[in-house]
């Protein structure tokens, strides 16, 4: 949406005097609220597919959410027209608009019929996160900004709402998404993971499964994502013993490479403690192109990457050499 669009959009203009003339907190819990409206929609709505059940047009973009919804419900449009539709909005930073969707999304992506689950569930994975998730520090790479750090979006909207909202219709929907973990194809389950990760409430349930899940595991790619999984869920969840588990996982010459840099990585996000010789150790011997080939696939990886350096060479950087890294841009989540 252009700015002259923008400035001819009923809400838009909602959001300007409530959000950025007006105090955001003074909309909690109100009809601008996209937590509210999301967690709002019931049940046999989701599950029929009525979207005249949601108040599209509250948010910016909301409209033209709706119209594409519709068309992935009919079939009216291509697929990945559509969905590339709803990725660029929460590339352009308009996810109030898109979270509303993240209840059908997932219905879409979970049913038997569905011929397109991967490419549904990275919308749904990119809706439930802010767009610093690109950074590479320690402190940034896999954490979710509480509800008191208020960040806005273009249109500004509070984005920590909008991300909320998504994370929050997946946990509502944890049950419809579990058994994707078993998916015949990697993409699925590496998409699946990425979206369990954000999910805002049921972590031990999701934690659980995902442990019980990488032992049997026998595609790489996914093997590290699940870890990086476990590590962002943890983090966000405050799950003191993750941290211990990665531990183990890193420093065990038993596992795969692949899932020994992902846990390096994990234990890095959930620990301030000085990175030990073992570690740097491993990641020296283990990080090679060929692990972060294979690493590319994942959505971590693809939001850090450059076109330079590969997401796991560049995170690795940032967190390993943080002062050289800030010098040379590494702390800008925007690059």
């Amino acid at each position: 949406m252009t700015g002259r669009a923008r400035s001819h959009d009923p809400a838009y203009r909602a959001t300007v005097r409530a959000f950025v003339e007006g105090d955001p907190l003074d909309q909690a819990g109100g009809l601008l609220d996209v937590r509210a409206v999301v967690a709002g929609i019931p049940p046999e709505a989701k599950d029929g597919f009525l979207l005249e059940e949601v108040p599209w047009d509250r948010f910016p973009g909301g409209v033209r959410v709706r119209e594409v919804m519709g068309w992935l419900r009919s079939g009216e449009a291509p697929v990945g027209s559509a969905l590339g539709t709803l990725i660029a909005l929460c590339a352009d930073d308009m996810r109030a608009a898109v979270a509303p969707a993240v209840p059908f999304l997932i219905r879409l992506g979970t049913g038997p019929e569905s011929g397109h689950r991967a490419e549904v569930l990275s919308v749904v994975g990119e809706a439930a996160r802010m767009r610093h998730q690109g950074v590479c520090s320690r402190a940034d790479m896999l954490r979710f900004r509480g509800d008191d750090e208020l960040c806005f979006e273009v249109t500004g909207y509070p984005q920590n709402w909008s991300v909320r909202a998504a994370r929050d219709a997946i946990s509502a929907d944890t049950d419809h998404l579990l058994p994707l973990l078993d998916d015949p194809a990697p993409a699925v389950r590496i998409a699946d993971a990425y979206v369990l990760a954000a999910a805002s409430g049921r972590a031990q349930d999701i934690l659980g499964v995902l442990r019980s899940r990488l032992p049997t595991e026998q595609n790489s790619a996914v093997r590290a994502g699940l870890v990086l999984a476990i590590a962002q869920l943890a983090r966000a969840h405050q799950d003191l013993g993750t941290a211990a588990w990665m531990r183990s996982c890193w420093s065990d010459p038993a596992r795969p490479p692949e899932e020994r840099v992902s846990a390096a990585l994990g234990w890095m996000c959930l620990t301030d403690l000085p990175v030990p010789g073992d570690l740097r150790a491993t990641v020296d011997a283990l990080a090679t192109d060929g692990t972060a080939r294979l690493m590319a696939a994942l959505p971590w990886m693809r939001a850090i990457e450059t076109v330079g350096e590969s997401g796991l060479h560049r995170v690795l950087h940032g967190m390993l050499e943080p002062e050289r890294a800030d010098a040379e841009g590494f702390d800008d989540p925007w690059c």
